[in-house]
């Protein structure tokens, strides 16, 4: 009875071990997926920006300090993107935990300097042409302020792991616009045709998460489709703030704080 006893134990004890093996490996590859569309998607905004510099489009001498440490916070998040994913994969979750909170001082630094640089481009005259400067005001506010509440809500949920990394590529994919605004034409596609086809490049990245949640899970993560719909709403709002008379306002005694352009 014994022997019958210990070996219906070390059967079952052979069947959760083999469950915990296989479900270490599908986290692995699944971890995986989401370390390699960090790091696509960090080298995509860097290219955005690197390719507008090398095409002279800005004077990186003639540049305010302010725009070269906004500059600078962004690097820092891509790079804390690409090294917690990493960190994920490799298992280290310990040093994962910590730099992730550390990483909420980055945020707030890329939310006061990402608000400040859009109010001093209106104070300066330097908003892109084809922007109104109510449009540019709230360009620079509100993305920030949904990056760092999508961060906020990806930190929250830290525990529940398939939102959490999705939230967190969701949060950077939001940042990704004025990248993409370095690499459309804009000039040519204008204010509104401008924000909806850089939205359709935002949701379509999202799309890469998709696919593999179909592929993995079976269907689309309920992240993944906050996401998209996130993005809508983010162009969305900016343009319904921007016909607000009272932004209207705001932005023009801005842009008249510092004299005519």
């Amino acid at each position: 009875m014994a022997q019958t006893v210990t070996s219906l134990t070390n059967h079952g004890s052979g069947h959760m071990e083999l469950a915990a093996v296989r479900s270490l490996s599908s986290y692995q590859s699944d971890q995986q997926f989401f370390t390699r569309l960090a790091q696509v998607l960090a080298a995509l905004i860097v290219f955005g920006f690197l390719q507008w510099a090398l095409r002279g489009f800005v004077n990186p001498v003639r540049t305010p300090f302010y725009i070269h440490a906004h500059g600078l916070a962004m690097l820092g998040w891509l790079g804390t993107l690409v090294a917690q994913n990493s960190l994920a994969a490799s298992g280290n979750l310990v040093l994962h935990r910590r730099l992730g909170w550390a990483s909420l001082v980055l945020v707030l630094v890329i939310v006061g300097l990402g608000a400040f640089a859009g109010r001093m481009a209106l104070a300066m005259h330097r908003v892109p042409p084809f922007f109104t400067n109510p449009y540019f005001l709230a360009l620079t506010h509100v993305e920030v302020t949904v990056f760092a509440l999508i961060v906020a809500t990806a930190i929250a949920l830290r525990r529940q792991t398939q939102w959490h990394r999705r939230l967190m590529i969701v949060a950077t994919v939001i940042l990704m616009e004025p990248a993409l605004g370095r690499l459309l034409p804009m000039p040519l596609l204008g204010q509104i045709a401008g924000a909806w086809v850089e939205a359709a490049f935002q949701i379509g990245f999202l799309g890469i998460i998709a696919r593999h949640d179909a592929k993995v899970l079976g269907r689309v993560h309920p992240a993944t489709i906050l996401g998209m719909v996130l993005i809508v709403a983010v162009h969305g709002l900016i343009q319904l703030l921007s016909g607000m008379p009272v932004v209207a306002a705001y932005a023009e005694a801005i842009a008249r704080s510092s004299g005519p352009a």
